[in-house]
């Protein structure tokens, strides 16, 4: 992956010495003039290097380290104290704020405006790149500043480049939100007005397309119309003292509700699928393709409880597993074409998910994962049956008061719930009983064991930080052929490219605004798309009613579909659905920390997490780093800290 390679080596000069800088505000956006900058643009291969280099501030969300692994999806070891962990505790303060993703990307918006400023001088490219390559600096600087308008709300605008001594007095504060949401709309037309829909796959794979201008903007929309940009803020005294934004004054969120947005959204929604679709060459998985891959590398089907290999729907049900392992872990060679925009960063998610004890090496150790993204029990109650349909909204599912009982199965660990569950559950879901991938113990599937404190259970004694918290593991991300080995402790584990946007995005973005928009027809027309990719059965009007409206549908298969994919962190604040699942109390699983060597009946056991999770309003955006506003008189902090 050409792109990649050269944005660790090329241009370094460059955003070495930007990111050297110790102060943290996005006013320090460019370095003072560095004397290898004249090298950046010597050639064709120096201004591509240096072009490379302004996609470094485009990181992995999939990562058990960042502010995403603060939702209802997982719980992390408490003794980890990561970023994410101290957001979901409300400790994040304007001193210490975590992820620094404010700082971090307003230096790459200056990165981007230092390269299209020698652009604009140099003669080693044509014309038609300059072109191009300014269309995919301008798409980079609209993403950057779309980062910090989703994490920190109201936001400057940087739109150009800025000199070193420029006086305070000129500096930006935070503009209206609608009105950045219209500038970088704006900006990504722009942009897609002179990028390729498609790139080629090994030199220009990662770099910008006019498929992937169009799904951001769709999704800025979608974000823009929710309830907390959309009338719905919060705090009203949220506006700026000193800094006024053109035909809005004061004022940084708009109190009202408008119908309008969403309709905005629908269409942007709309030109982004079917554009995807055509120009830009993008499909689903499907099941054909992952057949193949299967076969070539010889990866088991999976086990999963009650269904066996000798009936053909059952085969196809196991094959459906196995499609939804391969979806986030191939690539467009490999036949997948669903990927919109990623990244080859595989990010911390695979070491961070895989269980203790993987196989025991001829030395004697074992080779281990961290064993600590445990999906809470609203992740595994919120995943559907077989039948479609939540376990507890579903009369042919066993009743609540039996979920956590014995099965009845050989595998006498595996409980009720952990039966008669949809394909996505099985791929992406692990739990005590289960097998652990098909392979992964040396060609071998890992049976996981989280009673047993010599294996994968709850033991301070042999792993202190690192374990299970609720009971469950992820396999999401985890290669279907990947295999640890006894002899060398090494293992086949090659970097697999990570999504930013796929096309699934697209037609639950689609399926939420016409929700939204009372079009409950079109909206399960579109969600069905989804849902018999999965293997599910389609959804009809006669599920629809007061208990599950069609708007909830379409939220819990975002939440099935885009688990862990980094999307859950701003679906609970825009839905404004945060203090009902983030506040404390609400975080639940298995009573897996209690102690080593549990019984059946101590081990499944619902319990609260016990950790100190809080929500509070304020959480709804992130704290600016407190430099940022003694040297800036324009900018004000976030409401609450």
């Amino acid at each position: 992956m050409r792109l990649i390679k050269n944005i660790r080596f090329i241009g370094v000069v460059i955003v070495s010495s930007i990111l050297s800088f110790t102060s943290c505000d996005y006013l320090d956006v460019v370095p003072p003039e560095q004397p290898g900058l004249k090298d950046a643009m010597k050639d064709q291969d120096a201004a591509l290097g240096f072009l490379y280099s302004c996609y470094g501030g485009v990181k992995n969300p999939i990562k058990y380290t960042s502010l995403f692994a603060s939702t209802d999806e997982y719980a992390l070891p408490e003794l980890w104290n990561h970023d994410g962990q101290r957001m979901s505790w409300n400790t994040l303060t304007a001193p210490s704020v975590g992820d620094w993703i404010w700082g971090g990307t307003y230096r790459y918006v200056g990165q981007c405006y230092l390269f299209l400023r020698e652009l604009e001088k140099t003669n080693v490219v044509s014309d038609a790149q300059k072109v191009e390559w300014k269309a995919e600096t301008d798409f980079l600087v609209a993403y950057y500043h779309f980062l910090v308008l989703s994490y920190y709300g109201p936001c400057p605008i940087t739109d150009k480049y800025i000199d070193e001594t420029t006086p305070t007095s000129e500096y930006n504060g935070r503009y209206h939100f609608d009105y950045v949401v219209d500038w970088i709309a704006a900006k990504l037309d722009e942009a897609a007005a002179n990028l390729p829909a498609i790139r080629k796959q090994d030199e220009e794979w990662g770099r910008a397309t006019s498929t992937m201008a169009k799904a951001l903007k769709a999704r800025l929309l979608l974000y823009a119309a929710s309830d907390l940009w959309n009338g719905g803020f919060p705090n009203r005294d949220f506006r700026n003292r000193n800094f006024e934004t053109p035909g809005y004054g004061k004022e940084l969120v708009s109190f009202t509700y408008d119908k309008n947005k969403w309709v905005r959204a629908e269409q942007a929604c709309k030109e982004a699928l079917e554009f995807a679709q055509t120009n830009g060459q993008r499909a689903l998985l499907d099941v054909d393709v992952t057949n193949n891959l299967y076969k070539q590398e010889k990866v088991p089907l999976p086990f999963v409880p009650g269904i066996g290999q000798q009936d053909e729907n059952h085969i196809r049900f196991l094959e459906r597993v196995l499609l939804m392992r391969y979806l986030v872990t191939t690539r467009e060679n490999e036949g997948n074409r669903e990927m919109i925009w990623g990244i080859a960063d595989q990010g911390d998610m695979l070491m961070g998910s895989l269980p203790k004890h993987i196989v025991k090496k001829s030395n004697g150790t074992y080779t281990d994962g961290y064993s600590g993204v445990s999906p809470f029990l609203y992740t595994i109650e919120h995943f559907y049956t077989q039948n479609g349909k939540l376990p507890e909204k579903d009369p042919s599912f066993y009743s609540k008061n039996q979920w956590l009982e014995s099965a009845g199965l050989t595998r006498t660990d595996i409980i009720k719930l952990n039966t008669n569950r949809e394909p996505r559950f099985y791929a992406w879901m692990s739990f005590d009983g289960d097998d652990y991938s098909s392979k992964i113990r040396a060609g071998e599937p890992l049976r996981i064991q989280l009673r047993n404190g010599q294996e994968q259970g709850f033991n301070p004694a042999l792993f202190n930080r690192d374990h299970c918290v609720t009971g469950y593991l992820s396999k999401k991300f985890v290669m279907p052929n990947l295999q640890y080995y006894a002899g060398s402790g090494g293992d086949n584990n090659v970097t697999k490219p990570r999504p930013l946007i796929r096309l699934a995005e697209l037609y639950l973005n689609l399926a939420e605004c016409q929700a939204e928009l009372g079009k409950t027809d079109e909206a399960i027309t579109t969600l069905n798309f989804i849902r018999r990719r999965a293997g599910v059965p389609e959804l009809t009007t006669q599920d629809i009613n007061p208990d599950m409206p069609m708007i909830e549908w379409v939220r819990n298969e975002r939440f099935i579909e885009l688990w862990g994919e980094g999307h859950r962190y701003f679906d609970v604040r825009r839905w404004m659905i945060a203090p009902q699942r983030l506040g404390a109390g609400t975080r639940e699983g298995l009573n897996a920390e209690e102690k080593t060597n549990p019984t059946f009946g101590e081990f499944n056991k619902r319990v609260t997490v016990p950790q100190p999770y809080k929500w509070n309003s304020r959480m709804y955006l992130g704290p600016i780093f407190l430099n940022e506003v003694y040297k800036n008189p324009q900018m004000i902090q976030a409401p609450g800290y």
